[in-house]
């Protein structure tokens, strides 16, 4: 079992920036992937970036540019730099930690973009 604590999560205005952090704990050898998903109000669930272990990184579309993904191996945390932040960027964000048979999610942490 892998438990992820997320935080850093508020309410910013446009074209403000805020940083998420996401803390792994637990069984965390073989975690192939680190990465952040995003809900919005009545939409489904969609990824915002993830980044592998090798260090291959992808981001959507409609981030990139501004949000920036890292991991400290070290401490098991992987970061999410949001910059420039837009109303469209309101959801609740989770991190997402990925094994080859086994997938963990964190408890989210609302970001809401004020105009």
């Amino acid at each position: 079992q892998v438990h992820l604590v997320e935080s850093g999560g508020g309410l910013v205005q446009a074209g403000g920036s805020l940083r998420l952090s996401c803390a792994a704990s637990g069984s965390i050898s073989g975690i192939n992937s680190m990465g952040w998903y995003r809900q919005a109000p009545g939409k489904q669930r969609e990824l915002v970036t993830t980044v592998t272990s090798g260090g291959s990184i992808n981001y959507a579309g409609s981030v990139k540019g501004r949000f920036t993904i890292s991991r400290d191996n070290a401490k098991n945390t992987v970061y999410l730099q949001m910059n420039s932040l837009k109303p469209e960027d309101t959801a609740v964000y989770y991190c997402n930690v990925r094994k080859l048979l086994y997938e963990a999610w964190g408890q989210g942490t609302q970001v809401t973009v004020s105009s």
